[in-house]
């Protein structure tokens, strides 16, 4: 209060939350706010020697050694830029969970079974029409 009179507040200007393209031109995604999680062979018989090759070769791939850029640029003449932005771009997915997949299988599974009735009650019904009316 000032001489008696009630202190008025500034009213609060909000910012709207960033769009994906401004999140992009910055530099910063929602992408990155995430926990990366790595494809991983769990279950496959490559993944151990895969692991020990790669726990060889990540001291040598690391951009920011001369070696790992000549190395980087090395396999980038060997493989073929489609392979290395599929590789980029899969590293961007965020995978569901165990529960959040078994959901979601759940929910093909049964699509499937509807569907795949729906198709054999209207094979039925077009096959009974056919012999009713046109092999008569």
């Amino acid at each position: 209060m000032v001489n008696g009179a009630p202190r008025r507040r500034k009213p609060r200007i909000r910012k709207a939350a960033p769009t994906v393209r401004e999140k992009m031109e910055s530099g910063a995604s929602s992408v990155e706010a995430k926990p990366k999680r790595r494809f991983r062979l769990r279950a496959s018989i490559l993944s151990k020697p895969l692991s020990v090759v790669w726990r060889a070769l990540k001291p040598l791939i690391r951009p920011l050694t001369p070696l790992g850029r000549l190395l980087l640029k090395v396999l980038s003449w060997l493989v073929p830029r489609y392979f290395v932005n599929s590789w980029r771009e899969l590293r961007l997915v965020t995978w569901p969970n165990r529960r959040e997949t078994w959901r979601l299988t759940t929910a093909v599974f049964i699509f499937a079974v509807v569907f795949g009735a729906l198709v054999a009650v209207v094979d039925l019904g077009l096959d009974q029409l056919f012999k009713r009316f046109v092999l008569r």
